[in-house]
């Protein structure tokens, strides 16, 4: 019998030294990154889930640029902030961070709190290995980066899946996962470094 993939991550992680440890989660949408992070935390004592998403622009900020239809691109993030937050992160203390309500749309300020004793972050984001600026500042700030690899295919699907459950009918939810999730897909894989762990799914 194999080993559990996620309980070799949760000991690789728990054996690294240090009193903070940061994980970088990185993938493209609809890869698991989440439901990875989650189930690592159940793992690790003390750990907390650290997503990019809190980072989104607000829509009433996009809409004037043109860049609704393009929510989930690099460009529709405050990745300085995020940057800045995870140097924060880095240094250590008590810090507090937004979060994404996908259900409504929008990122949440102040929604979460990262305690000074949290031993382990599990950070979750699509550009945390991106090698453009200034995401590349990033990689230093990592004990351990991990990547997920699926395929397009089932990325698609997944996508597709999370529109409908969201209330887009089958049409609209195709339309949102091709028009704008994929190529967003495609760029992170095409533009991210390599990680330190590769975890492979084809289903």
């Amino acid at each position: 019998m194999q080993d559990d993939p996620v309980d070799a991550l949760a000991a690789r992680i728990a054996a690294l030294p240090g009193s903070r440890r940061l994980i970088g989660i990185a993938a493209p949408p609809g890869a698991g990154k989440s439901t990875l992070a989650d189930a690592l935390a159940d793992r690790l004592p003390g750990a907390v889930v650290v997503p990019m998403d809190g980072f989104h622009l607000d829509n009433a900020l996009l809409a004037p640029r043109g860049l609704l239809a393009r929510k989930g691109a690099p460009e529709t993030f405050d990745a300085d902030g995020f940057v800045a937050m995870m140097e924060r992160l880095r240094a250590g203390g008590e810090v507090v961070i937004p979060v994404f309500d996908r259900t409504r749309d929008l990122a949440l300020a102040g929604a979460r709190v990262v305690p000074a004793t949290a031993p382990v972050l599990l950070v979750e984001g699509n550009y945390l290995l991106m090698r453009d600026a200034p995401w590349d500042r990033l990689g230093a700030l990592f004990d351990l980066t991990v990547w997920l690899d699926v395929p397009m295919a089932v990325l698609e699907a997944r996508l597709i899946a999370r529109w409908t459950a969201l209330g887009l009918d089958d049409g609209a939810a195709k339309a949102r996962a091709l028009g704008n999730d994929i190529p967003n897909a495609r760029r992170v894989v095409a533009g991210s470094r390599a990680a330190a762990v590769v975890l492979r799914q084809t289903v």
